[in-house]
């Protein structure tokens, strides 16, 4: 088994938002984004960065994609504004599968649809582009605005790994499994679809 095309990078487009490639030339925006209600200092148990730290981000994220470990994105709001990041990671060919994550978006972007429609679009690409069988969404235990919004999706959680890694602050991450699988895919992409069009 092998992915239908090489995953690579793209833009993918939607009504409220747009994933773009990451790019060094967005992290004044990414900085802007962040410091939107101190995402870093709020969220402790997630992967934010504080403003300092955005330049460091990028450039981890991009050299993953250099290795092939991942897949980087932008988001963009309909106005062109800079919300959030988000990635495919942990592509392997012989299932195929991924994972969608290592996202987080400003707080004024919560609650708008523009996550929701971010992981239609990468799913929509996923399963009916690179053909994958599989797509895991990981996230804490603690984050449970997090885990709400993974099972609204249609995600079915797979187990509960604990004390996998550690916080930056040392506490122990225990950490929350969830998938679509291809099966799975028509009616995830119909119930996102009619959420989506609710918002006219």
């Amino acid at each position: 088994m092998a992915f239908l095309i090489a995953p690579a990078p793209l833009t993918l487009t939607g009504r409220l938002v747009e994933l773009r490639p990451l790019e060094r030339t967005h992290h004044d925006g990414l900085v802007e984004a962040v410091e939107e209600g101190e995402l870093w200092k709020t969220a402790w148990y997630t992967s934010v960065p504080s403003p300092d730290g955005v330049a460091a981000a990028i450039d981890e994220r991009l050299s993953k994609a250099e290795r092939g470990e991942m897949i980087p994105f932008t988001a963009f709001d309909a106005t062109g504004r800079i919300i959030g990041l988000t990635s495919f990671y942990d592509l392997v060919a012989d299932v195929p599968r991924l994972h969608i994550g290592y996202t987080w978006n400003r707080p004024s972007a919560h609650g708008t649809g523009t996550n929701a429609e971010s992981k239609y679009l990468l799913m929509r690409h996923a399963f009916e582009a690179l053909g994958v069988f599989r797509v895991g969404l990981t996230t804490q235990w603690v984050n449970f605005q997090s885990r709400t919004a993974i099972e609204r999706l249609g995600a079915k959680q797979d187990g509960v790994m604990r004390a996998v890694m550690r916080h930056r602050n040392g506490a122990l991450r225990d950490s929350v499994e969830y998938s679509v699988i291809e099966p799975e895919w028509p009616a995830v992409k119909a119930n996102l679809e009619m959420r989506l069009a609710k918002r006219g």
